[in-house]
């Protein structure tokens, strides 16, 4: 009744507002016909009554009941209420949301509704005639609002809000903003007019009823990390601006106090101690120191510093990034018959400071104590290296100079030195084990070695595994010990018409000595080339002199080469001298004193081959000599092959002796003439008995020339001819063979064939060949060459002559 009332009540209101934007129109309605008509040519002020209009209608949304909720009713003039006008509706839902009851115009809305999905509609509305179908009423659009009605809650934008706030901080500092919001209208009462709370996290932090600023609500010593770090605060929003009966929305808040540097190190404990050997070298970690911080992250970063104590020199001390401990070092070598301990106070602040919280007890100090172990330690020299200087003339066992060392332990055990040899590979130096000095064993010579650096041996009687070495530098003084020579060799030359005088050369000369106030050399003629001189010598006072003629004309024919002595004297104590050569050579020359032709002769002056020239050429024949032999000794070897090559192997042995070699004839290959004269090779069959792989133990059972026996098995001798003394000597020869390897004890106890070749004297027709016809005894007849004609008759008389002849 209440909403029927009100739709109502807005519904004359809306007719009204409406007429009022009307005026000045004049609409009539004709009854039955509804036609409207305007009158033409002038503007009528009459007022007449609308019959057909509306704005809108308003209905609450959240409709509960069972009927359709009723919205208003739609009046037309031309309603007589006969039942001839049919009310038609349009428009968004029409139909299906909005339904009209078209014989009365009553408006229904058939369902609930929600305003958050649409808060209104468009509809339009119509009458006609039932009979005819015409329109009675012209189209007219209205509007269907909804209602708001409290049926929202607040959401939050967040279900859970994270923020932070510094430690310590003042109170109302803010610390985040949460937000909510209302679906309902905010525009139609107080449905959506929020309200914020804080439900939980007092008393630490509150909330701005109408912004949602979280901010502290405690002062700075209350809001300590150390103490609490992390808060969950509920927040709380109200809508019907937090009046009994609003709808309420919550959400959760982490806060989480951040860290600042407000508390500042603390050592673990007062008093630290630690030891350390002597030995230890610089930056040997000694020991680590701990300091606390409650803080964390770059606040708890911090620094050692020693302050104080006789052990600041001694001792460095660091901090380590990764585990914030002072590790403290060694920063000089360490004696502990010096001093055996040493105190030193330390101390600890952070790295970054808060200005707020400074004070007094921001730095904490402690105090460390470090005791020197003793070691048993290698002498030690009194010097880290030694210079020494002798002349190079010194004779052998002349003290150089001496070294030092000690026992730095308190036992002070004696020490004995020595030369590390592989400074000293010639053995030019020693030194006496006792006292350290060092004394010369060869004779040394500055211009091949000006300095010697050798190293010294310091080891302990009672620990030889206790040594020290250190480097002694040793240079040779230099003494006048070399006579100064010409600077190179010079190409002197001479024109043959020349003028007194002139100077042909300028010459100049090198000393491998080095004195100390520099080189000063006088040059001069030779004595024994001042008679009868050609030449001159002119010392230019600065280490140069200037050969020059004697007289005017020179003859390359009567003498193309002149040797001229020349003394050169140094000017250091005692005084050097060496008389040098200088060759010149008489030449030709046109008229600007250009050499035209001069004689090539071999100076007997000339400088020979060096020293290690001739070494080299004589270790080139020596080689060569060598090879020589060796190549010879290779040749003459011969490779013995073993008689049984393994003991498994029984197979019968068969040794051939098939070296035809060039034939009988060929004596390059083969030497038949020990077959034809067996007794002049007596001597040879003697060494060739025995057999080069074993050892004869018995002797020939029978002598060399007895009458062989019969073949014994496994011996095969060819047939030979009889019929000349040369066939009979090699019969001979075959059969004592066979008779020694029939009768030879020492022989294998397997058979054996030996096979002893033989091709006889040659062919009836002889040999074709000319190599053996010098050597043929048979006489040769040449005087057919006479019947060749008188070109050959001289050769015939030649080789037909005997040998009488010619003896």
């Amino acid at each position: 009744m209440r909403t029927t009332l009100l739709g109502v009540i807005w519904l004359c209101l809306g007719l009204y507002l409406d007429a009022l934007s009307l005026s000045g129109q004049r609409i009539e309605t004709v009854d039955g016909e509804g036609s409207q008509a305007a009158v033409r040519g002038e503007k009528l002020l009459k007022r007449v009554r609308r019959g057909w209009m509306w704005n809108q209608f308003f209905l609450t949304e959240e409709y509960t009941g069972s009927d359709y909720q009723y919205i208003g009713k739609l009046q037309s003039d031309q309603d007589h209420g006969n039942g001839l006008v049919k009310y038609v509706l349009s428009g968004e839902g029409a139909g299906s949301i909005f339904v009209i009851d078209e014989n009365n115009g009553d408006l229904h809305a058939t369902r609930r509704l929600d305003r958050e999905e649409k808060a209104f509609y468009i509809l339009k509305a119509t009458v006609v005639n039932k009979r005819t179908g015409q329109k009675l009423e012209p189209e007219t659009e209205f509007t269907v609002k909804l209602h708001d009605i409290n049926d929202n809650e607040p959401q939050f934008s967040k279900e859970v809000y994270t923020g932070s706030v510094p430690e310590r901080s003042d109170i109302g500092t803010s610390v985040i903003q949460v937000t909510a919001t209302d679906a309902d209208d905010s525009m139609y009462g107080s449905s959506a007019k929020l309200v914020y709370s804080i439900s939980q996290g007092h008393p630490y932090f509150s909330v701005d009823p109408n912004t949602g600023v979280i901010r502290t609500a405690l002062g700075p010593g209350d809001m300590d990390r150390e103490q609490r770090e992390h808060y969950q605060v509920v927040i709380e929003a109200k809508d019907m601006g937090g009046q009994r009966g609003g709808l309420t929305g919550t959400t959760v808040v982490n806060i989480t106090l951040t860290d600042v540097n407000d508390n500042p190190p603390r050592f673990t404990q007062s008093i630290y101690q630690f030891r350390v050997p002597e030995s230890s070298k610089s930056g040997t970690p000694v020991g680590r120191i701990q300091a606390t911080d409650r803080d964390i992250g770059k606040n708890s970063e911090m620094y050692f510093t020693i302050v104080s104590g006789d052990g600041m020199d001694m001792f460095e001390i660091s901090t380590d990034k990764d585990t914030q401990e002072g590790v403290i070092t060694v920063s000089k070598p360490l004696d502990y018959e010096k001093k055996p301990s040493y105190t030193v106070e330390i101390q600890v602040q952070n790295t970054q400071v808060d200005p707020r919280f400074m004070s007094a007890g921001s730095k904490d100090m402690a105090t460390i104590r470090i005791g020197v172990e003793d070691v048993d330690e290698p002498p030690l020299f009194d010097k880290a290296s030694y210079l020494m200087e002798v002349k190079e003339d010194a004779e052998v066992g002349v003290a150089v100079g001496s070294v030092s060392a000690m026992d730095p332990d308190g036992v002070r055990s004696m020490v004995k030195y020595s030369i590390d040899r592989r400074t000293d590979m010639d053995r030019l130096f020693n030194i006496h084990p006792g006292n350290g000095s060092v004394f010369l064993l060869k004779g040394l010579d500055r211009e091949e070695t000006a300095w010697h650096n050798i190293s010294v041996i310091a080891t302990e009687f009672n620990n030889p595994r206790q040594s020290s070495h250190v480097p002694v530098y040793i240079r040779l003084l230099d003494i006048n010990d070399n006579a100064p020579t010409f600077a190179t060799i010079y190409e002197t030359f001479v024109c043959e018409r020349t003028k007194a005088g002139q100077r042909i050369q300028t010459v100049s000369a090198v000393d491998a000595d080095e004195p100390s106030s520099g080189h000063k050399f006088y040059f001069s003629l030779a004595s024994e080339g001042t008679h009868r001189s050609n030449f001159t010598v002119r010392d230019n006072g600065d280490n140069t002199a200037g050969i020059l003629t004697r007289r005017a004309s020179y003859s390359r024919l009567h003498q193309s080469v002149y040797l001229v002595p020349v003394v050169i004297t140094d000017g250091d104590y005692p005084m050097q001298s060496s008389t040098g050569t200088l060759t010149v050579r008489v030449c030709t020359c046109d008229r600007d004193g250009n050499i035209e032709l001069c004689n090539t002769v071999a100076l007997s002056s000339s400088p020979g081959l060096s020293t290690g020239a001739l070494i080299a050429i004589l270790l080139c024949a020596i080689i060569l000599l060598m090879i020589v032999v060796l190549f010879t000794a290779l040749k003459r070897q011969r490779k013995q092959e073993p008689l049984i090559i393994s003991k498994e192997d029984v197979r019968d042995n068969v040794v051939s002796y098939n070296d035809e070699g060039g034939g009988e004839e060929d004596t390059q290959a083969f030497d038949i003439g020990a077959l034809r004269h067996p007794d002049a090779a007596a001597a040879l069959e003697e060494s060739a008995k025995q057999r080069r792989d074993i050892i004869p133990t018995d002797t020939l059972l029978y002598p060399p020339h007895r009458r062989p026996a019969p073949a014994a098995s496994g011996l095969i001798m060819p047939p030979v001819s009889l019929g000349s003394r040369d066939n009979g000597d090699v019969r001979e020869f075959i059969n004592q063979r066979v008779l020694e390897n029939d009768c030879n004890p020492t022989a294998p106890p397997y058979d054996s064939l030996a096979t002893y070749a033989y091709e006889g004297a040659g062919s009836v027709a002889e040999s074709l060949s000319s190599l053996g016809s010098a050597s043929s005894e048979a006489e040769q007849d040449y005087h057919y060459l006479s019947d060749w004609g008188p070109r050959f008759r001289k050769l015939a008389d030649l080789y037909g002559a005997e040998d009488s002849d010619f003896s």
